[in-house]
């Protein structure tokens, strides 16, 4: 992995890339920390030749995004454009807002199948960012199985503190994927004196981002995306973002 394969998920500093003038300033300290690339989602309003300009004036690359679950489901094309744009090839299934049932999980795949057709078809990669809620099990079965089982051209955006949540190997299941993961979520997984769990800064938990880049990078991965949702260092999301970049750059690129 290069410094240069590192990127922060905009979900990260979301509240802080509600309006335009606030994302520029978001895009001017994430390329400070020294990011050289960001992953689009939860940002305001904005449109996505602004969003492109401003990532362009900072010196940086848009390597994904994450799109809306019923538009890549009933209309991927509408999206084309937009990932044109921005430059990048790869979006991600969020989340699934759907029954979470076996059926439900099988109807699902079976249209994320179609939708990924889709995107190859206009030169594009769709992905499924998982939670841990696929690893439940249906019975001898889990979501994840079955979404993988799906479509080959299905690629999964693996969330390695939600692959660890779920009772799942982070490595292991970036062996899985090999040939389908040209994006990974890099969020550690603490575990507290109390008994509980929640999510750091990379290298202040216990995942072994050692193994899971090695596993990454022999299976293909492109982009390397620190994301972490909440229990930021000091309440602040650009100082976790800077404690994973750190530690990335000091421990983990070639």
């Amino acid at each position: 992995m290069k410094i240069d394969q590192v990127a922060l998920q905009c979900y990260t500093i979301r509240d802080h890339c509600k309006t335009e003038a606030d994302f520029a300033e978001a895009m001017k300290k994430t390329a400070a920390i020294g990011y050289k690339a960001v992953q689009i989602s939860a940002i305001g309003p904005i449109a996505p030749d602004d969003v492109r300009k401003i990532c362009d004036d900072n010196g940086l690359v848009i390597c994904a995004t994450h799109e809306d679950s019923k538009t890549i489901l009933s209309d991927p094309a509408s999206l084309f454009d937009k990932l044109k744009t921005f430059g990048c090839i790869d979006t991600a299934y969020p989340f699934p807002s759907i029954e979470h049932t076996e059926a439900g999980y099988r109807e699902l795949a079976a249209k994320l199948a179609v939708s990924a057709d889709a995107f190859k078809e206009a030169g594009l990669r769709l992905s499924y960012h998982n939670h841990a809620l696929e690893f439940v099990n249906y019975g001898g079965v889990n979501a994840m199985e079955l979404l993988f089982d799906a479509n080959p051209d299905l690629g999964f955006e693996l969330d390695t503190y939600w692959v660890q949540f779920g009772g799942g190997s982070p490595a292991g299941w970036c062996g899985k994927c090999k040939g389908r993961l040209p994006v990974i979520h890099l969020k550690d997984y603490t575990v507290l004196d109390n008994n509980t769990v929640k999510m750091a800064s990379v290298g202040d938990g216990n995942i072994d981002f050692a193994e899971v880049i090695r596993v990454a990078e022999a299976s293909g991965c492109e982009w390397f995306v620190v994301e972490q949702d909440r229990d930021w260092a000091d309440d602040d999301p650009f100082v976790a973002a800077k404690r994973s970049f750190d530690y990335i750059k000091a421990n983990l690129v070639a």
